[in-house]
């Protein structure tokens, strides 16, 4: 039974602040410094072998130190990921936790106008950073990524563009599919968006002015809000909505702008990437309020047809909270994948 308070780490935890050259000028004007937080296995002092490395990257409105909450008769994942390289369940890895939150609540990983070059930021400023201060094995074939929701979103799309970096992936419940996991939001956003005569601009500029989430909708529209300044900003950084605020109707150039970042799509664009993988891992629950348990068995089936078979696939009896417990046995799964030398 987990104590309810801080464990001791067997491995070591150290916490940096990096100074991002990618993020500089963003349109948000969020901050160009960024916590990181990079584990270290038991025994990493006293050796000197290169290790593998995988990257945490969060869901959306997740920051850096939530890693750290503990809830009820559970681990924080700092801990249970220390647990997996102490008790020998999995060679030992670096493990790297990154921020990338927006004032919108997250990035999703991708460079654009709307939010900043977060992409980069992960690819050009953090992953160069911890390379030139830990004995990692600098070889895509020896660093993963992991990440939940948004950040399953992440994992899948950033060995697709960064080959050159990552090798491996563990997707939990990854937005993908997106005629499942965000159409049957958009009627729900625009009848929030009555009380605003359709301005999501006004919704914005009142949710500043009070305590956050005090409205029933408040969740809701900071995600239209935050993922179409991801997806579909203007060039001026102004975020636009896959949708007509008042009729719901879809506007189809701009939801075109969201699927060509859908994962399940993206796969027949980048298979050399994709089949240059040693490690897929994906998973989902199977009562997801966002269907992404669909959309996990369409990004394994979209990997099945350009030859992508060798994938650890479940799908579980959860919703898209409390599954945690995934965690480490995706990490486990990684670090035996990315360990491999030969």
């Amino acid at each position: 039974m987990p104590l309810p308070w801080s464990g001791e780490l067997a491995g070591r935890i150290d916490e940096h602040v990096i100074t991002s050259a990618a993020l500089e000028g963003n349109h948000l004007a969020d901050p160009v410094e960024r916590p990181l937080w990079v584990y270290v296995p038991p025994g990493y002092d006293e050796g000197s072998d290169r290790l593998p490395s995988i990257y945490v990257i969060q869901g959306y409105t997740g920051y850096l130190t939530m890693w750290a909450n503990r809830d009820a008769y559970h681990r924080p994942f700092p801990e249970t990921a220390d647990a997996v390289f102490s008790s020998g369940q999995a060679p030992p890895c670096i493990v790297v936790w990154v921020d990338a939150w927006t004032a919108y609540g997250g990035s999703q990983f991708v460079d654009s106008p709307g939010t900043g070059r977060y992409h980069s930021y992960l690819c050009d400023d953090v992953v160069p950073f911890v390379d030139a201060r830990y004995r990692t094995l600098d070889a895509p074939a020896h660093r993963g990524i992991q990440g939940k929701s948004s950040g399953g979103f992440g994992a899948m799309i950033t060995p697709m563009l960064r080959p050159d970096l990552f090798g491996g992936l563990a997707t939990h419940a990854g937005d993908a599919l997106y005629e499942c996991c965000y159409i049957p939001e958009f009627p729900k956003m625009v009848r929030a968006l009555r009380a605003f005569d359709g301005d999501i601009g006004a919704w914005w500029e009142d949710f500043g002015t009070r305590p956050a989430f005090t409205r029933s909708e408040d969740h809701l529209l900071l995600m239209a809000l935050g993922v179409s300044a991801c997806f579909s900003a203007e060039d001026d950084g102004t975020p636009v909505l896959p949708f007509d605020p008042h009729t719901g109707r879809l506007r189809d150039d701009v939801w075109a702008r969201w699927l060509a970042w859908d994962p399940v799509r993206m796969v027949p664009r980048y298979a050399d990437a994709l089949r240059s993988l040693r490690a897929v891992w994906i998973d989902g629950g199977t009562r997801d309020e966002w269907f992404l348990d669909l959309g996990a068995v369409a990004f394994r089936d979209a990997l099945a047809a350009i030859g992508v078979d060798d994938v650890a696939f479940e799908l579980f009896d959860a919703t898209h909270g409390g599954i945690g417990w995934r965690y480490p046995l995706a990490l486990a799964y990684l670090a035996r994948r990315l360990s491999v030398t030969s």
